[in-house]
């Protein structure tokens, strides 16, 4: 199987971020430090040099879709791999759109543009919506969906997980996106992401758990 139209967009993205690096760089002040990571709450709380800060999402975006590029060679499960191709390609998508929006929030003060804080909530809140849209379209196997022992090995298992799972993402995805646009304290805005994040984690292992345990005793 191959992402020959994500391979391209994966070198496109890269070249335009690289573009915009080069131009913000030339506009800022020497000495100039820039956002690097947000927290929970959607506030900066990283910095470092305008150099780094401004190619670091390149280097982030040729690492990750060189990733992406080459995991489907190395799947033992190809005809499962075909099958979660839906799945696949939303997330290889998704992490280049992550990628425009770090470099965006992070090139913004170059270019006068002011961008609410928590942006990068909402950029992760929608990845959220779509990834878990595409989850309950996805196969058994070793690199894509929710892979735990009771999945892996049954079908069924696998299938009402994902089911579940993508309910729970996309509910969780929503959510994120509310709570960015709410106005409240970045601590509370931060523990209710975090619960949302571990909830969405966690429970879709836990359901995936007790699923092979009743099958066993049907």
């Amino acid at each position: 199987m191959r992402y020959r139209n994500l391979v391209i967009a994966s070198i496109l993205t890269v070249a335009v971020l690289a573009c915009v690096a080069t131009v913000a760089l030339d506009q800022l002040p020497a000495g100039t430090q820039l956002p690097t990571h947000w927290g929970a709450d959607g506030q900066p709380d990283r910095f470092a040099s305008a150099r780094f800060a401004l190619f670091a999402p390149v280097g982030m975006t040729i690492v990750l879709s060189l990733m992406m590029a080459a995991l489907p060679s190395l799947e033992p499960l190809q005809d499962k791999l075909a099958q979660s191709a839906p799945l696949y390609r939303t997330a290889w998508a998704g992490l280049l759109g992550i990628m425009a929006l770090v470099e965006a929030m992070v090139a913004a003060p170059a270019f006068h543009l002011h961008l609410p804080a928590t942006t990068m909530l909402v950029g992760v809140g929608f990845l959220f919506v779509a990834l878990g849209n595409m989850l309950p379209k996805s196969r058994p196997g070793f690199f894509v969906g929710i892979r735990t022992p009771w999945t892996i090995t049954d079908p069924d298992n696998w299938i009402a997980t994902h089911r579940y799972g993508g309910r729970i993402m996309m509910a969780a995805g929503i959510a994120i996106v509310v709570l960015a646009a709410l106005p409240m304290q970045g601590e509370t805005r931060a523990a209710l992401v975090t619960a949302l994040v571990l909830m969405t984690v966690a429970t879709p292992v836990i359901y995936s758990f007790f699923y092979w345990r009743t099958s066993r005793r049907a």
